[in-house]
């Protein structure tokens, strides 16, 4: 029988290594135990991302909802973000008089703080009543896209019909918050009598 030198099974093991290395990455990129590729955004999602870096625009604040005069204005995500890092890219470098603009996520309503405007995810539609009960008071623009979202007592919903994004104002609920929407996006939007979607 013919014995094998330790130098003879090299490099079969640096070929079973090396394929087994690629395959753990593989396996880690897949679970997310490292960076993953980024996930493409929906088209709609992309363009209610847009509305929410434009709104900013249409508001103006009470002083009293920011703690110092250069506070950055911040857009909230609170649950599932459904933007990616889209909506941090268009806000990036941008400025709305001294005040820059910045994104921040929260994973649950008592964690929200420092916000100027939140977008609600479809992850939280079950909890609506208990978000705004809990942002009652505070100078928060709310943003969703679930049906009953401004019935329920969020200011702004985003509506997709005929493939398009319509804007339907709560104006009771943003006036309660103290919070003045410019009368251009009023005209371009459908204004809600209280309890209607």
């Amino acid at each position: 029988m013919a014995f094998l030198s330790p130098n003879s099974f090299l490099p079969a093991v640096r070929r079973w290594r090396t394929g087994w290395c690629a395959l753990l990455v593989l396996m880690l990129i897949a679970t997310g135990g490292v960076a993953r590729a980024q996930t493409p955004i929906s088209q709609e999602n992309q363009v209610k991302a847009v509305f929410l870096f434009k709104l900013v625009q249409f508001l103006d604040w009470p002083a009293n909802a920011f703690p110092e005069s250069k506070s950055p204005i911040v857009i909230g995500v609170l649950g599932d973000d459904p933007f990616g890092s889209y909506l941090d890219d268009l806000v990036k470098g941008e400025k709305i008089g001294e005040r820059p603009m910045v994104v921040r996520r929260f994973h649950r309503v008592e964690d929200v703080a420092g916000c100027q405007i939140l977008f609600v995810s479809r992850s939280e539609s079950g909890q609506l009543n208990r978000i705004f009960a809990a942002l009652k008071g505070r100078c928060i623009l709310t943003v969703g896209d679930v049906e009953g979202f401004a019935s329920q007592g969020g200011m702004l919903r985003f509506a997709t019909e005929g493939g398009k994004i319509q804007l339907r104002i709560n104006v009771t609920a943003a006036k309660a918050a103290e919070l003045t929407i410019s009368s251009k996006l009023l005209a371009l939007a459908t204004i809600l009598a209280p309890g209607k979607d």
